[in-house]
């Protein structure tokens, strides 16, 4: 009795064969089918990034350890081993300036004096107006929307994110200027959007006004660009490498019909 065996072999083939055509057309339709905008981009300006020490090439240069001359009060300041002493004045850019992004660093003094508010106390005014505050927060309590990266009497840091005293910090601050309209309402707020020793502490917080002490936060209209200030609170903080780009908006696409 003779047994005939079966082999499902061609059919295997068959079936292989139909699987990857119909991968390849699945291929091809998805390539036909891949999306774009139409939006003909201008090429992004190639930079330098710099380096720890060294500012981006499309960077201006507030600071770089030498002079203090893009202040005004600069020479109230002492300056030694490329270092910045608050001395004395709050210091101002003689440039000013609306949105843009600011890098500084800064050391509250290695000896611990004082507390609270009175221990290594400094602020970053943008506008003159809108305070970060910079403070010795390293185990020092005072109200948290007045310590170290709050942005001053409207909201604390997410989180404390301070080194120790006399250590060197850093803090990367991107600030939108608010608009306003010509009866001086609020056409759209300030915003900021801060990496306090690399890490975020505000992300594209809505301020809801300026930072004063001794009044809630509101808005007074003022011109699109204004000065950046360093407070001098009375404590002797040290800064360096100073700079701030105003290179931050979105690229402006257009579509080959405009």
């Amino acid at each position: 009795m003779s047994v005939q065996i079966f082999t499902a072999k061609p059919l295997f083939t068959a079936l292989s064969a139909l699987a990857i055509l119909f991968s390849c057309i699945a291929a091809s339709s998805w390539k036909s089918d891949e999306y774009k905008s139409g939006i003909v981009w201008p090429e992004p300006p190639i930079i330098n990034p710099g380096t720890a020490t060294t500012a981006p090439s499309d960077a201006i240069v507030l600071f770089d350890g030498n002079n203090l001359d893009a202040f005004e009060n600069g020479d109230a300041w002492e300056i030694a081993d490329g270092v910045a002493t608050v001395k004395g004045k709050t210091i101002r850019t003689k440039q000013t300036f609306g949105d843009c992004q600011l890098h500084l660093e800064f050391a509250s003094p290695a000896e611990v004096k004082g507390d609270g508010q009175g221990r290594g106390n400094s602020g970053i005014y943008f506008m003159d107006k809108y305070e970060l505050q910079v403070l010795d927060s390293f185990n020092n309590k005072t109200y948290f929307d007045g310590q170290c990266g709050a942005i001053y009497k409207q909201q604390p840091p997410t989180v404390n994110a301070c080194r120790g005293p006399g250590e060197w910090q850093r803090l990367d601050i991107v600030f939108t200027a608010p608009r306003f309209n010509e009866d001086g309402s609020v056409k759209s707020p300030a915003y900021i959007t801060a990496f306090h020793n690399g890490v975020l502490i505000h992300n594209h917080f809505e301020l809801l006004g300026g930072t004063y002490w001794d009044q809630p936060a509101h808005y007074e209209k003022h011109p699109d660009k204004l000065p950046i200030s360093i407070q001098d609170h009375g404590n002797p903080i040290r800064y360096r490498n100073i700079w701030v780009r105003e290179n931050i908006h979105p690229l402006d696409g257009k579509k080959p019909e405009e």
